[in-house]
């Protein structure tokens, strides 16, 4: 007996602290639907540049007709919408392979590896040290 085929792929995303799990459906559905943590992305990500930033590969490739569903955690909002969206061109790539060229030049399959820098002994923060007082 054959293995059967999933019908979705899976892919993971991250930025900063937040980490992105992905879940996408291989075959075209009607429309787009996204879900993350068992809410709808718009409810979720209420800005409108995060549901751009979401979207844009989906755009850029013209497969908005996807089911998508996201669990994230981790991070702060913005940082949890660039992890989606890594997430989600990575999950594209699975699909397609022939995508790597467009995503990759519009930047989305670059992952940020900017972090937050750690506190140091005798500082308050990464850098700022105390206030000098002359007397």
């Amino acid at each position: 007996m054959a293995p059967k085929k999933h019908d979705f792929v899976s892919a993971i995303g991250r930025r900063k602290g937040a980490i992105a799990r992905v879940r996408m459906s291989a075959k075209p559905v009607d429309t787009l639907t996204v879900t993350v943590n068992g809410r709808d992305f718009k409810d979720y990500f209420n800005y409108f540049d995060w549901q751009n930033s979401i979207t844009g590969p989906l755009t850029l490739t013209g497969m908005q007709n996807r089911s998508i569903t996201a669990l994230v955690n981790g991070g702060g909002i913005k940082a949890q919408a660039d992890a989606m969206r890594l997430g989600i061109s990575r999950a594209l790539l699975l699909i397609d392979a022939e995508l790597r060229a467009t995503l990759k030049k519009a930047g989305y399959l670059t992952r940020d590896p900017r972090i937050k820098e750690r506190k140091k002994p005798g500082l308050k923060r990464a850098r700022r040290a105390p206030q000098w007082s002359k007397r």
